[in-house]
């Protein structure tokens, strides 16, 4: 039986009765490496599980998905993945390569940052696709998520954008020379995605373009959630490019139609006049 199990969002303990009874009942427990991270280490998890942990990157999830599954159909093997199993496609692949070689599969939900933005006051159901916000380098600088925020807000619905993730990444110097040495790992932070968005506004309104949001657009930013020291804020655009959250994992969030109840609720981890530009569009909406 092949075991994916999520681990939630905050430490060791976050994981459930049921998923830590699949743990220590399995042969093989692999801690996939590269999707997100917990606030603790390898060495914490495998003091509280009682069990060794196999670290699984990218390269061995995407490439080597044999080896985790070799003789998952006669013992049990159990995939760790911070948050929820099917937060990332790649997860997808795994299960459907076991199904095509016959082994059994049993997923074991946990909390993710889908459901646990939730707290920061905006309600789940107002939420429209959600995006992910890359890293620019000096020569591949995508605007897409940018567009997809823009066409969520056009519907009303609030947009979650997950900042990206560089663990094990290699420098393409290295890559075309075939050297296995890495980049220190690198986590995006809310204050650069605010950037980078803003970069895209300014250039767009120069184009004469409309523009889907604007340096003073309601957004919350987010980290750590589910840690003991998770930290939520509450800012127009351009102040949330200021704000330092700590250590990561940092989301953010583009606001867009509000209910007041909402707005209540955002009203609580506000900064200094982050609220002040609300307009009402009618008795029961408020949109920046």
């Amino acid at each position: 039986m092949l075991y994916l199990v999520g681990l939630g969002l905050g430490d060791a303990a976050d994981i459930t009765v049921k998923g830590l009874e699949a743990v220590r009942g399995s042969s093989r427990v692999y801690l996939e490496a590269y999707t997100s991270i917990l606030t603790v280490g390898k060495q914490a998890l495998e003091e509280y599980y009682g069990r060794e942990l196999i670290l699984a990157d990218r390269d061995l999830v995407e490439q080597g998905a044999d080896e985790i599954l070799k003789d998952a159909d006669v013992t049990d093997v159990a995939f760790l993945v911070v948050g929820d199993p099917f937060g990332a496609t790649t997860h997808s692949d795994l299960v459907l390569r076991a199904v095509n070689a016959g082994i059994p599969y049993r997923v074991i939900h946990n909390a993710s940052i889908m459901n646990a933005v939730g707290c920061c006051g905006l309600q789940l159901y107002n939420f429209g696709e959600t995006v992910s916000i890359v890293f620019w380098t000096e020569t591949w600088r995508p605007e897409s998520f940018y567009d997809k925020i823009k066409k969520n807000r056009a519907a009303g619905m609030h947009t979650l954008c997950l900042l990206d993730i560089k663990v094990k990444e290699q420098s393409i110097e290295n890559l075309m020379r075939g050297n296995k040495i890495y980049e220190p790992p690198r986590f995006m932070t809310v204050n650069q995605a605010a950037d980078q968005l803003l970069e895209i506004i300014q250039r767009r309104r120069e184009e004469g373009e409309e523009l889907g949001l604007t340096e003073e657009t309601v957004c919350v930013g987010v980290a750590r959630l589910g840690a003991s020291d998770q930290m939520i804020k509450t800012g127009t655009l351009k102040q949330l490019a200021s704000c330092d959250l700590g250590a990561p994992l940092h989301s953010l969030i583009i606001t867009s139609q509000l209910h007041p109840l909402e707005v209540d609720m955002l009203r609580l981890t506000a900064e200094p006049n982050a609220l002040e530009h609300l307009r009402i569009t009618d008795s029961s909406t408020y949109t920046s």
